[in-house]
């Protein structure tokens, strides 16, 4: 078993100083996260020949060049006048830890579970002074015997995973030395398209009701449940083409049905699953998705802030664990989440935003699709794409969460990596699912190999 040694914690500075009186605002979207964190832990091959603590110095490098084009990252929280969070741009700089294990990244990930993957990925939360606290931490741990893993966390109030991503590919750009593909871009959310200001517009109350529902019946945190664990599970292509034909249903020759997508048969498939294992013999459990909407809203991929937005999945009416039934009700939702209805949700927000936010994302079931981040895109090492990738998006409380995004190449373009957060006694359970043992995913993380 591969020992970690933490060698030290130290703070990392941009290499060029910021233009003083400079300080940045959050969202609506950004308040409503602000009780939750992300880890993200990235598994790569040693780079060449080198000594213990080369491939540190070279990433700590790297990142202090990155760190100029972030500002927003290396400053500091304080109030505004309304009491609400902003950042002060003061080059305060990024907290980095520096660690050791034994073995080689290759021994670890035979053996990793959630517990021993989020000691890869240092985490603090505030406590009294924000203005001396970090609101993003990276740790670098190299293996002795070969390979790295490279874990962020941040608050989740600054960016959302599709922005960590982004930030982990602009570090692995500078340490290969080329240009940032998708420098951030700091903005607020784009207003309401004139086009669609009109005086008779009935708002999209499903998704405002369902945010409201939300907040006003959020769990507090004291009140979290710390018995979830995680398993990740890797679907090749071949696999989730199958998923796909299984949910398709039969349409008539004049009316062909839409194909479903990678992530809506993924998450059809888990949804049934999940409902079975808890014990749910009609309906399914309350379930919420959560996409990114930078398309939708006309940003640029660079936008760098809070840009997910969830949206409830109606199960009145569905046949009993009827999985064709279930992905196409998911492709509903997803079709209303639009320019409008999406406009319509900020604008809400805005008029009801307060001091306190609650612990949101905690009332269903959550399934979020991380597509959009493409994980495997990001090339610390020069010519290949990590080993492996996790992300935790904390805390996890209520009936779980199911976190999809893209697999490695080699398991073709429509290769998909599930990351299932539930109860411990539910995660055996639903390995041993009949639909779950009928594809027969690979399982990278989480319970015994031979369960799937």
């Amino acid at each position: 078993m591969a020992e970690i040694t933490y060698i030290c914690k130290r703070t990392v500075v941009s290499t060029k100083p910021t233009q003083p009186g400079k300080y940045h605002s959050f969202s609506v979207l950004d308040h409503l996260m602000e009780k939750n964190h992300i880890r993200i832990v990235y598994y790569c091959k040693s780079w060449g020949e080198k000594e213990a603590g080369e491939i540190t110095v070279s990433l700590r490098e790297s990142i202090s060049e990155m760190l100029t084009h972030f500002p927003k990252v290396t400053g500091r929280l304080i109030r505004n006048e309304k009491g609400n969070w902003m950042i002060k741009c003061n080059d305060a700089g990024v907290r980095m830890v520096e660690a050791r294990a034994k073995g080689s990244v290759e021994d670890w990930l035979k053996i990793v579970d959630r517990e021993k993957e989020l000691k890869l990925v240092y985490w603090e939360d505030m406590i009294h002074k924000p203005y001396f606290w970090s609101t993003f931490y990276v740790q670098i741990t190299e293996f002795e015997e070969g390979g790295v893993a490279i874990g962020l966390s941040c608050f989740h109030l600054l960016a959302d995973p599709i922005c960590a991503t982004m930030f982990l590919k602009a570090w692995a750009d500078k340490t290969l030395g080329q240009k940032m593909v998708s420098p951030p871009f700091f903005h607020p959310l784009p207003p309401r398209r004139p086009i669609n200001k009109t005086s008779n517009h009935k708002p999209y109350a499903d998704l405002i009701n369902h945010y409201k529902f939300s907040i006003e019946n959020s769990i507090p945190l004291l009140d979290a449940n710390h018995t979830h664990t995680t398993i990740t599970l890797s679907f090749s292509d071949h696999m989730v083409q199958a998923c796909m034909d299984m949910v398709q249903p039969t349409s008539a020759p004049n009316k062909p049905n839409r194909p479903s997508s990678p992530f809506e048969a993924l998450a059809g498939l888990l949804w049934i699953c999940i409902s079975k294992v808890k014990g749910l013999r009609n309906g399914l459990v309350n379930m919420s998705l959560c996409l990114d909407q930078r398309k939708v809203l006309g940003l640029d991929k660079g936008f760098f802030g809070n840009c997910m937005v969830c949206n409830k999945v109606h199960s009145n009416g569905l046949e009993e664990h009827n999985l064709s039934q279930a992905t196409k009700v998911i492709g509903e939702a997803l079709e209303k989440m639009d320019n409008e209805g999406i406009m319509d949700l900020i604008e809400w927000l805005k008029h009801n935003d307060s001091y306190s936010h609650p612990l949101m994302n905690n009332c269903d079931l959550i399934c979020a699709s991380l597509e959009t981040a493409e994980p495997y895109s990001v090339d610390f090492v020069g010519g290949f794409e990590p080993i492996r990738v996790s992300y935790y998006v904390e805390p996890t409380i209520g009936i779980g969460q199911v976190l999809i995004f893209r697999a490695p190449s080699y398991d073709g373009p429509l290769g998909r990596v599930v990351m299932v957060t539930l109860p411990k006694d539910e995660i055996v359970k639903l390995c041993e699912d009949e639909l779950i043992l009928h594809l027969s995913p690979r399982i990278l993380m989480g319970v015994a190999r031979n369960h799937a």
